[in-house]
């Protein structure tokens, strides 16, 4: 990929697509990792002498403005942490307002953008758009590996249009998550959770040929374990892949490490009546939504020794402080490996159950992109990385 030591940025403005699809509340951030993250890129561009119109998404906005996603919320956050104005402006690339904010820009200045998914040709990849938006500037630098796998005008699109470069964000997703899918240094082991197999169907399919153990977590759990013969009661499952599922099992089942018990709920609520049952064995009118105290040690035990560690999704409804033990647990025995494993978190709901765990400073990496490190890991070609080339 381009990067950022080929691009000449001395007084030059500099159109950067960063990734603050953050959680707000009230219009307040309720968590920074995605701003801080972007935060060593924008200031070696600033230290490099360009001025900086940032732009991002946020949430999914049906057409137009709608005020519950402006990115107001996040200038002051970005100003607290840079140290210096970051003005915002209003308006969309073309308009009176967000051309006059440009024009005088001068080096150490920081604009930025409003949504640019008001735009109703962002996610067209809209050549018009493109267009409008390299006008603002001189160069560009995409630094949100979390919009990488789209096509959009803003990720993909204005590169062809600018002199441009990746991100060191960018830049360190695509290096740390290639570490996982070339000649990683074993042993080697997966854990995958969350709610559904469809969702990982070819991160598995990608993955199992190369690692040594792949552990179980999650509702996809059930799916296995149904496939198995298992009794799963009211648990969640996809009955459309038992059949996948099953013969997964069957071709890898030396690697594959199911859970043996599981902690179950008589619904789904943070006050549901729980007990601790065997994996396969959920009684009816109950449905399992953690790993048990023993599958939890086992997976620890897994874990231990291993060189090189990928996780993706919980291990049970972990935002339920009664479901939350077994990905607890999990992230724990990861963030004990210490430097002498390679240890990558990948996206999504696992970075908030790392960063609840308190164990986030103690892994290797920490991927801001759920579904583009899903997508890199099936060995899909990624627009944006494409466009970096």
């Amino acid at each position: 990929m381009q990067t950022l030591d080929k691009l000449d940025v001395q007084g030059k403005k500099v159109l950067v697509r960063v990734d603050y699809n953050v959680p707000l509340k009230d219009g307040a951030v309720q968590d920074e990792t995605r701003i801080t993250a972007s935060l060593p890129t924008l200031q070696k561009l600033l230290d490099g002498g360009a001025a900086l119109i940032l732009t991002s998404h946020l949430g999914r906005p049906k057409g137009g403005y709608e005020e519950k996603y402006s990115l107001r919320g996040i200038a002051p956050v970005l100003e607290k942490h840079l140290g210096r104005p970051v003005k915002f402006v209003e308006g969309l690339p073309g308009s009176d307002e967000v051309a006059a904010a440009v024009q005088g820009l001068q080096s150490g200045d920081v604009v930025l953008l409003d949504n640019v998914r008001f735009e109703e040709g962002e996610e067209k990849n809209d050549a018009a758009l493109s267009d409008r938006l390299a006008a603002l500037a001189d160069a560009f630098v995409l630094d949100a590996f979390g919009s990488a796998h789209r096509a959009h005008s803003s990720v993909s699109g204005v590169a062809a249009k600018l002199p441009h470069a990746a991100g060191l964000l960018l830049q360190s997703e695509v290096d740390a998550l290639g570490k996982l899918t070339g000649n990683a240094e074993g042993p080697y082991v997966v854990i995958i959770g969350g709610a559904k197999v469809s969702d990982k169907i070819k991160v598995i399919e990608n993955l199992l040929p190369k690692v040594d153990k792949m552990l179980i977590g999650g509702g996809m759990m059930f799916t296995f374990i149904k496939a198995r013969g298992g009794q799963i009661g009211n648990s969640l499952v996809e009955d459309d892949q038992l059949d996948y599922a099953g013969s997964l099992l069957d071709k890898y089942g030396d690697k594959l490490m199911l859970p043996t018990d599981a902690v179950a709920a008589d619904k789904f609520a943070a006050d549901a009546a729980t007990q601790v049952v065997a994996a396969d064995a959920i009684p009816e009118g109950w449905m399992g939504l953690d790993i048990g105290p023993d599958t939890a040690k086992a997976y620890a035990q897994a874990l231990e020794g291993a060189k090189t560690v990928f996780w993706n999704g919980p291990m049970g409804v972990f935002e339920m402080e009664a479901f939350a033990a077994g990905t607890n647990a999990v992230a724990k025995a990861v963030g004990e490996l210490g430097e002498g494993a390679y240890t990558v978190i990948g996206g999504g709901d696992s970075v908030s159950a790392i960063n609840k765990s308190g164990y986030a400073d103690k892994v290797s990496h920490i991927s801001t992109g759920g579904g583009a490190s899903l997508e890199l890991l099936e060995g899909k070609a990624l627009p944006g990385v494409e466009a970096m080339r």
